[in-house]
């Protein structure tokens, strides 16, 4: 005959009588320990129907675990059993069933019999709690790289095997994710796990989760952080206790601690003592001796490498993150008519930080150019890598370069970084004119935007396809410019929104579109910036999401004007004119002096060096800007001219009465462009990204809590 299974795992707390049944649920073995389980000898057993164990009330569920046995299942059940001395107690058995067992006086079942140990008897046998301490469960909470969980974990394994109550106390900057230096007993301390197995909630309403202090001279508790070994206090007495509750100004923890028996065990690692294991049993149990100290040691040294690693990771993590977030803007600039929101989630533990970025830029004329990228990859260097392309690509949108014409030269730096570390990166880079409601977008090999329509109406644009950054060979960077209709959303995103473990891209590319649906017109961009993210927090696996929408509107025709002037020098008087009635209609009377002769100096330059009509623009957004457009793709220089030079000064006085002035091509020649602050406007007003730096950044509290 062979059980079916292992018998049930007995553990210091507990005591198993292993019982074997007949068929006709008589006891026909009995194990030798009956007399320490309950209290009767095995003779008394062996002969005696099942149910002389129970009660009368627990006869009926004692005869249904056993007619599940004889039907071949394994049950369990907590009844209610007699002991010898007519006294009855709480027991946890299980019904086995054994193979070949129904012929003769042989057992069809198995009965295990497990109650729980006195208290006077509880940690009586050292190899018992050194094995519930230092096998399985060791790996079990170890396995967590999480602080707060391994913590837990651990308290969780010395509570029962161990003591009854027990704490784990840390320094707080491994909380902090900081670098651990050399701590005396002044250190700061926080609590970060906390269980008893006695029911007195006194336990953790006394010593709470999370507290953060620095315990007083006097106590224990100070020796182990200022000696770094363990503390052993056999018995506790009421004025010790009450010493102890003085000192720390704490009067019911010097109630609670009264004739207990208390071992504090430091967590050492690598010579760095982070913290201890407070470790107490309440009167009734048998106290610590010296051989119980040194199992705790060896159980804390193991320990302190659990949260040592947790520690390392952490910090790590935070590192990573902390690089991470100052790479990525600070600030969100674009036209007063264009509303941005962004949201950006780093990836979860398990996938670390990632190389996806976004921009928001606004630039001259009432443009914005918009950008999301991902670089490949996870961890620090893909961090740095999208560091330096942000910061490249910043620039040339700054220079003002064409969506096109930037991304080429980002793809040559990737090529250049390449040949010390591959990489790759995708990027989709949009510039949108608020003055004519056209938007022109460039991709590398990125997914599509999407553009929903203030009708209710979305798709995603088709962008000439091109390979990833840094790929070399493939078709050309092209860009295509598209009519935006008055109020629609453009939404630009990273793979790590539509794309996991569970969803095929396909799926994700239909949900974001639903998102942006009919009714998306009527929903706050803040709303509409939430629900792209709902969902995707769980998920363990989840890439970094960089997500980028913008509400686009057109500048109110009243805040711009255009006039087209003959190439030829009584340009420069009308143009004075036309300036004047205009800052006149928008109340700016005290530009008009330094206006005229920006708008005269860059009228000059341009008939002088350029064919054909010349096109005169103001637009009065956050600053006053005037453009002049010609015909002529030669971009001006700024110079100083000699003394006895009689031209070259036109660009010198614009760049020192303008607050800034710049140029950029066009398809048909370029544009030259100079600003002036609006008196009580500020010219800077952008967005402030979430959490830089007041508010918080995701999975910040996790290390600053």
């Amino acid at each position: 005959m062979a059980p079916r299974g292992e018998a049930p795992a007995t553990d210091s707390a507990s005591r198993t009588l292993v019982l074997g049944i007949d068929g006709a649920r008589r006891i026909v073995q009995c194990g030798p320990n009956a007399r320490a389980v309950l209290g009767r000898a095995p003779e008394d057993l062996i002969g005696h129907a099942a149910t002389a164990l129970v009660s009368e009330e627990a006869k009926a569920e004692l005869d249904a675990l056993l007619e599940k046995g004889d039907g071949g299942q394994e049950r369990n059940g907590v009844i209610t059993v007699l002991r010898g001395d007519g006294t009855s107690t709480e027991a946890v058995v299980t019904a086995q069933p054994l193979v070949g067992g129904d012929s003769g006086a042989a057992p069809a079942t198995l009965l295990f019999v497990r109650v729980a140990l006195p208290p006077s008897e509880r940690y009586q046998d050292p190899a018992l709690m050194r094995r519930a301490l230092m096998d399985d469960q060791l790996t079990r909470f170890g396995a967590s790289l999480d602080l707060d969980q391994s913590a837990r974990g651990l308290v969780d394994v010395v509570v029962p095997h161990y003591c009854n109550a027990a704490s784990v106390l840390v320094l707080e900057s491994l909380v902090a994710a900081d670098e651990v230096h050399a701590e005396s007993g002044s250190a700061v301390l926080r609590r970060v796990a906390v269980s008893s197995d006695d029911g007195n909630a006194a336990w953790t309403s006394t010593f709470p989760v999370g507290e953060v202090l620095v315990f007083p001279e006097g106590t224990p508790y100070r020796q182990v952080m200022d000696t770094a070994r363990p503390v052993h206090l056999p018995h506790i007495d009421v004025d010790e206790a009450s010493e102890i509750g003085r000192l720390w100004r704490r009067g019911p923890a010097g109630e609670l601690l009264t004739g207990v028996s208390m071992v504090l065990l430091p967590m050492i690692a690598r010579d760095t003592l982070l913290g201890f294991i407070a470790c107490t049993r309440v009167p009734g149990f048998r106290k610590f001796d010296p051989y119980d100290v040194e199992i705790g040691m060896e159980f804390a040294t193991r320990a302190a490498i659990v949260i040592d690693n947790a520690r390392r990771f952490s910090r790590e993590r935070a590192t990573a993150l902390a690089l991470q977030r100052s790479l990525l803007p600070n600030r969100l600039s674009a036209p007063s008519s264009v509303e941005v929101r962004h949201r950006y989630l780093p990836g979860s533990k398990l996938v670390e930080v990632g190389g996806d970025w976004y921009e928001s830029i606004a630039l001259p004329g009432a443009r914005v150019a918009l950008i999301v990228g991902d670089v490949a990859g996870h961890g620090v260097r893909a961090a740095v890598t999208m560091g330096r392309l942000r910061t490249a690509l910043h620039t040339l949108a700054n220079l003002e370069l064409p969506p096109a014409d930037a991304l080429h030269v980002m793809h040559e730096l990737m090529i250049e970084l390449g040949e010390q570390e591959p990489h790759f990166a995708t990027c989709v880079y949009a510039v949108y004119d608020a003055t004519t409601g056209t938007i022109e977008i460039a991709s590398a090999g990125h997914l599509p935007p999407l553009l929903a329509g203030p009708n209710g109406d979305n798709d995603y644009l088709k962008v000439p396809p091109a390979p990833p950054l840094g790929v070399a060979g493939g078709a050309a960077i092209e860009s295509r410019e598209f009519t935006v209709e008055d109020g629609s959303l453009f939404v630009i995103y990273t793979d790590g929104l539509v794309e996991n473990r569970g969803r095929d891209i396909d799926d994700g590319l239909a949900r974001l579109q639903t998102i942006f649906g009919p009714d998306s017109v009527d929903h706050s961009m803040d709303d509409l910036a939430k629900a792209t993210l709902a969902g995707v927090y769980a998920d363990q696996h989840r890439d970094d999401i960089a997500v980028l929408i913008a509400r686009l509107r057109r500048l109110p025709e009243d805040r711009f004007a255009s006039w087209t002037l003959p190439a030829d020098p009584a340009a420069v008087r009308r143009a004075r004119g036309l300036v004047r009635s205009k800052l006149a209609e928008w109340d700016l009377e005290e530009l008009d002096y330094t206006t005229q002769l920006l708008a005269s100096e860059l009228i000059t330059n341009a008939f002088r060096y350029a064919p054909g009509p010349i096109e005169l623009r103001l637009l009065l957004e956050r600053t006053l800007v005037c453009e002049v457009l010609d015909r002529s793709a030669a971009l001006p220089r700024l110079r100083r001219a000699e003394d006895d030079d009689e031209n070259g000064r036109g660009l010198l006085v614009v760049s020192q009465l303008a607050h800034r002035w710049g140029t950029r091509r066009t398809a048909a020649g370029k544009v030259v462009w100079c600003e002036q602050i609006v008196p009580g406007v500020d010219p800077d007003a952008s967005e402030q990204v979430e959490g830089w730096p007041g508010e918080s950044w995701p999975g910040e509290n996790h290390h600053r809590e």
